[in-house]
């Protein structure tokens, strides 16, 4: 009895020291963990301008972080950007950090050139003799203040109202952006046609609302966010569009409104002349959206080549930039801005490709019903809507001339007709212009020619 009492003294003491010793060696193996801290440095671009902010992300989560120091270093001279320790409570230990540290090269007395970014991070582990895990991670940057040349080479650019131009242009470095803003628009130029990768073609379009003082420029951001503007000649040609008024009807109504898809809130259903306004208004800009999100998908190829056409045998019914004002029972519903050209012939007639492309979209879009989208290059797209018939697919490549479907009356379109337009990235232009092989010769081909002459 005295030996089995010993032995259940002797185990329980034994047990107790495991219960002291244990969580001592748990703690101990915790402290000197050997897990060093992780370092991101999240840079868009390895080149930094006069001022950049740099996020610089640091985590530990085990010991959580002791120190963290930010330089950057060059020719031998170091500028400390950031450099601070964190308090060892468990209340207040750092366990993940984000740093944004602003780089102003030239007030730290660094000249452009390669440079290097360093990060060290130290833990609260008990290893390296209490100094604890240590990373570093270095980026090699390059320091660029200096704003990128931008050498206009076209000259003499004349553009009307609601009409399109061309400026082509070289840049002295690569460009993160670069093109031509009109007044907030901004239509990017792009590269490819020319042998010469610094050679940019933009094309822009004046939108209808916009006046003789517009103010056009171009403007390119290098990698390092280095920004120049520069202006050209042009010269705005006012244009005075067309007012014409729109009779609804309730026989249009029943007719049309039950195809047309609508959001609408209230539990009642809407009367349709609140269906016809909202699908005019609400719903044309959703398909003007859609329409822009496809204009940012043209690709620098340049597929078409001389004047566009237009559908044969055709009567013009409405213009481009017509100011509409829609009436029901005598009084004013909405007014709205027609942005295309409405070409009636016979009923169904075969609609050609109107140049060289490839189809971008084809399906319903909206008010415009059955429609296909053709991308010509370098932010020049045509439309054609209310077909009755669609005889392409996307992706496919299309000759000029080629029956792309047939006339109709799809979408909010009364009789049949094709509504035809064109825009540059997106915005629309007038088509007459594109229809003008004197006007592509005179405003698009002879710029590509004279510069061709001196850069190719």
């Amino acid at each position: 009895m005295k030996v089995e009492k010993k032995t259940l003294i002797f185990g329980l003491i034994g047990f107790g020291c495991l219960l002291i010793i244990l969580p001592f060696f748990w703690f101990l193996i915790s402290r000197f963990e050997a897990e060093k801290p992780s370092i991101q440095i999240k840079l868009q671009s390895t080149a930094i301008g006069a001022s950049q902010e740099i996020p610089v992300f640091v985590s530990d989560l085990k010991s959580g972080m002791r120190k963290i120091w930010i330089g950057l270093l060059k020719d031998g001279k170091e500028a400390v950007l950031f450099d601070q320790r964190f308090p060892f409570s468990k209340q207040a230990r750092e366990r993940k950090i984000l740093i944004k540290i602003n780089v102003a090269p030239k007030k730290l007395g660094m000249s452009d050139g390669p440079a290097i970014l360093r990060v060290v991070a130290r833990d609260y582990s008990w290893r390296q003799w209490w100094q604890g895990n240590s990373a570093y991670l270095e980026k090699q940057i390059m320091i660029d203040t200096q704003p990128p040349g931008a050498n206009v080479l076209s000259r003499f650019h004349y553009v009307r109202q609601g009409g399109a131009g061309l400026v082509i242009y070289r840049l002295s470095e690569p460009c993160q952006n670069s093109g031509v803003y009109v007044e907030d628009d901004f239509f990017p130029g792009r590269a490819g046609y020319f042998k010469d990768d610094k050679i940019f073609l933009a094309f822009f379009a004046l939108a209808i609302e916009r006046v003789p003082e517009t103010k056009i420029f171009l403007s390119a951001v290098d990698l390092a966010g280095n920004r120049t503007d520069a202006s050209f000649r042009y010269r705005i040609k006012p244009k005075r569009f067309k007012r014409d008024t729109v009779a609804i009807t309730d026989k249009y109504l029943n007719w049309k409104m039950p195809e047309l898809k609508t959001e609408e809130t209230q539990e009642a259903p809407l009367p349709l002349i609140e269906k016809f306004v909202l699908a005019n208004s609400e719903l044309r800009q959703a398909n003007f959206d859609k329409v822009a999100e496809l204009g940012n998908r043209s690709t620098n190829d340049f597929h078409w080549k001389g004047a566009f056409l237009r559908l044969p045998k055709s009567a013009r019914t409405a213009g481009f930039g017509d100011y509409r004002e829609y009436r029901y029972n005598g009084r004013v519903v909405d007014r709205q801005v027609h942005l295309g050209i409405d070409l009636a012939s016979i009923a169904k007639s075969p609609v050609p490709a109107a140049n060289h492309g490839k189809v971008i979209f084809t399906g319903v879009l909206g008010i415009f019903g059955n429609t296909v989208i053709i991308d010509h290059g370098f932010g020049l797209l045509s439309m054609y809507s209310h077909l009755s018939r669609v005889m392409v697919d996307q992706q496919q490549t299309v000759s000029k001339g080629e029956i792309i479907g047939h006339t109709g009356m799809t979408g909010l379109a009364g009789g049949d007709h094709l509504h035809f337009a064109m825009f540059i990235h997106n915005t629309f232009v007038d088509p007459v212009e594109w229809w003008d092989a004197a006007w592509i010769e005179n405003n698009i081909m002879a710029k590509i020619k004279a510069v061709n002459s001196i850069w190719q």
